[in-house]
């Protein structure tokens, strides 16, 4: 009586040896390294390698190993004290052509990490980071859609053949359309109700022959809802080429978004590559007029005026051949023929048909590339914020157009290697939707972060500490078996997250010690069962299988309650909500298996199949 078939005991002993080989890896913690990477057409070879060393050594500070990586040299310190001095020195050391960031990588043994045994995902309050609050330029969102409706409706007219004469956007907000006579007036009108029917028309014939279209209060709510949506996209992408592991993007409020970035210790460059609004434009060149005339003020129809990076003045045409949205890929490389910086380019369909088109009817004429980037700047103006957009357009490149070409091609003009990886980069990532501006900006120290983690683990140990005193005290021999699987538990919730990658913060620790108490719960439920059967005169082997079997049902009705409300805190919750209700569950679902299939083992390998006179309990 009370044996279990050997294939249990198997299958408790593979999940423990399991669980403790992927558990392991968080023993090794991470090393603080400096991650030199090389720029404007430097390279990282055996002499600057060298030339760190000694620097470093110069200076007395210790230096745990140096591995060449493809992400660049990695310098690995055994304290973030040396880590944080070694960065200046570095950058003294070798000049603006490298750059010396902070990071943080996993300690784990290379044998572990060849069967993908890596530790858990710590977050921004225990790992350490950078946290940015970013607001979105509503304004200018609302102006950019008001300007896409501009070009769709001057399309939509022609289209048709209608006769206008002006269409602008109205400072206030909306659009104005301008016409010779009523007859093209309301044909407009009738074509504007059919193909954008959220749009308001209000016709006006104080100024003369007017039709004023407005965004109805449905279309601005989803034009600031996609702003924000497209933003977060935008920026996840933009994380993503920074390589931080677990990032938090998600929206708050209405027109603001949250972005943490753990084990990101050099915020600057996080900053400028998150807050750049940095897109293309591809604009036929007007070779006809003079770009002198221009500058003087005498601007041809159909033209504008743009400057080049030295100051040169070009004419180039109003009408877009593409724009930095329609690039599906872009990538950075080296110009064969002049060793010049270059970015490849690549278009989705609509921007490559449009590109196909224009080459193939303008061969011999030039092209411009021209860059445009956005910044937004508050300042405190007599106790105000004020905000102010900056928005600057220059031409990197007028090449003349010497055949077709559609969904591949290069551009060229840029100033360096590592101003083409970074243009490169965000249009791999797509432009922002909307300027956004940097609100709040809080750097999470690498030494706080390892005090939380001192503060978690040591609440950790206290309350496991307790319970197992408590329980040897109370249930003797089976309060010993409870704390051989409460210690498993604690294994298996570690291999759990390590194993999902999941984050751990400092709620998730609050996690973890909640469930240190819950986890003992059910065999408590079970050994008070016992107690009661011996109570009743049952034989000690009858006890015992009385005691987990009707012990079981109420076990799980506790557990599954539980489990139901921490379900609910994880879908409906946020941020450090999230990180708590993701170990409650773990650790409900690995308690159950310890309390119940674990301590019953056990306690079948200690009183199973022979007679007993009396439990230590």
């Amino acid at each position: 009586m009370n044996q279990y078939p050997m294939w249990k005991y198997l299958l408790i002993a593979i999940t423990v040896i399991i669980g403790a080989v992927y558990a392991l890896p968080n023993l090794y913690g991470e090393h603080p390294v400096v991650q030199v990477t090389a720029v404007r057409g430097a390279a990282i070879d055996e002499a600057t390698q060298a030339s760190i060393a000694n620097v470093l050594k110069g200076s007395g500070i210790d230096v745990a190993a140096m591995e060449q990586l493809p992400q660049g040299l990695v310098v690995k310190f055994n304290t973030t004290g040396d880590q944080l001095q070694a960065q200046t020195v570095i950058v003294d050391a070798l000049g603006d052509d490298f750059i010396a960031a902070l990071n943080l990588v996993p300690a784990t043994p290379d044998w572990l990490a060849g069967i993908n045994a890596d530790p858990m995902y710590l977050g921004l309050d225990l790992r350490g980071g950078v946290h940015f609050l970013m607001e979105v330029d509503m304004d200018a969102a609302m102006r950019q859609a008001d300007e896409r409706y501009v070009s769709d409706l001057r399309s939509a007219l022609r289209g048709e053949k209608i006769r206008y004469l002006s269409i602008v956007r109205m400072a206030g907000g909306g659009i104005e359309i301008k016409f010779r006579d009523e007859p093209d007036r309301d044909k407009s009108r009738t074509l504007i109700g059919r193909e954008y029917a959220g749009l308001q028309l209000k016709t006006v014939d104080s100024a003369g022959i007017l039709l004023r279209v407005t965004m109805s209060n449905q279309d601005i709510r989803e034009a600031r809802n996609f702003a924000i949506q497209q933003n977060i996209l935008t920026l996840r992408k933009r994380v993503n080429e920074l390589g931080v592991a677990e990032p938090v993007i998600q929206r708050q409020g209405d027109n603001r978004i949250v972005i943490q970035l753990p084990g990101v210790q050099d915020p600057a460059r996080a900053k400028d590559i998150l807050g750049a609004t940095a897109t293309l434009e591809f604009r036929l060149a007007d070779d006809v007029n003079d770009a002198q005339d221009a500058v003087a003020g005498r601007v041809p129809v159909g033209s504008r005026l743009y400057y080049e990076r030295d100051g040169n003045p070009v004419l180039l045409k109003k009408r877009i051949i593409v724009t930095g949205d329609q690039i599906i890929d872009a990538s950075s490389g080296i110009d064969s023929q002049n060793g010049s910086p270059m970015v490849n380019i690549s278009l989705d369909s609509k921007g490559a048909r449009k590109m196909n088109v224009t080459t193939r009817d303008n061969i011999g004429k030039p092209m411009a590339v021209v860059f445009i980037e956005r910044k937004v700047t508050t300042r405190i103006i007599d106790g105000k914020k004020i905000k102010t957009s900056k928005e600057t357009k220059e031409v990197i490149n007028v090449a003349t157009i010497r055949g077709q070409f559609s969904k591949r091609f290069q551009i060229t003009g840029l100033d360096s290697t590592e101003e083409a990886r970074k243009l490169a980069l965000l249009l791999r990532a797509g432009a922002l939707a909307a300027p956004i501006e940097i609100v709040e900006e809080r750097t999470v120290g690498p030494s706080l972060g390892q005090d939380n983690i001192n503060m978690g683990f040591m609440s950790v140990v206290i309350g496991f500490v307790l319970v197992l005193i408590f329980m040897v005290v109370w249930y003797k021999i089976f309060g010993l078996v409870a704390n051989i699987a409460l210690t498993l538990n604690l294994v298996l919730i570690v291999a759990v997250l390590s194993l999902l990658q999941a984050t751990l913060t400092l709620p998730g620790i609050a996690g973890i010690v909640l469930t240190v108490g819950m986890a003992v719960d059910a065999n408590v439920l079970i050994f008070e069962r016992i107690r009661e059967e011996l109570r009743n005169g049952n034989s000690p082997q009858a006890s015992i299988s009385a005691g987990y079997d009707k012990a079981l049902s109420t076990i799980a009705d506790a557990n599954i309650t539980t489990l139901i409300a921490a379900v609910v805190l994880y879908g409906f919750g946020t941020g450090p909500i999230k990180g708590f209700a993701i170990t409650l569950m773990i650790g409900i679902l690995t308690s159950m298996f310890t309390a119940i299939m674990g301590t019953r083992a056990v306690i079948n390998l200690i009183y199973g199949g022979r007679r007993v006179e009396k439990l230590s309990i």
